[in-house]
């Protein structure tokens, strides 16, 4: 069975499932001004010395915690907010794929 289509609120009639185009502008207009007030990776921590302990932690801890898939990142279970104690604590450290990470670990981090 498949669900009907929906009206966006331009006017647009969009099929069940699908973002409309203009949802994914506005999306992507208040990604670039959420990134532009950010710090880079680096300045955040995500440097050289991170990029090595990553690639370590990845070779012993390959499966994501979550699905079991091959994993490509390397998550802080709490954020670090800068904090280097935080963000170097190994116990603190997850492997993740990265669409566990950007769907479930992104939305839990949303909703605090």
């Amino acid at each position: 069975m498949t669900r009907a289509p929906h009206i966006c609120t331009c006017g647009k009639i969009v099929a069940y499932g699908v973002i409309c185009q203009c949802k994914v502008a506005a999306i992507r207009a208040r990604n670039r001004r959420h990134d532009a007030n950010r710090p880079s990776a680096r300045q955040r921590g995500y440097d050289r010395r991170w990029q090595a302990a990553r690639k370590d932690w990845l070779a012993y801890n390959p499966a994501c915690t979550r699905c079991r898939a091959p994993a490509t990142v390397v998550d802080h279970i709490t954020p670090h907010k800068g904090d280097k104690a935080v963000f170097w604590d190994k116990t603190n450290w997850q492997s993740l794929c990265a669409p566990c990470h950007n769907r479930h670990k992104q939305r839990e981090e949303r909703r605090t």
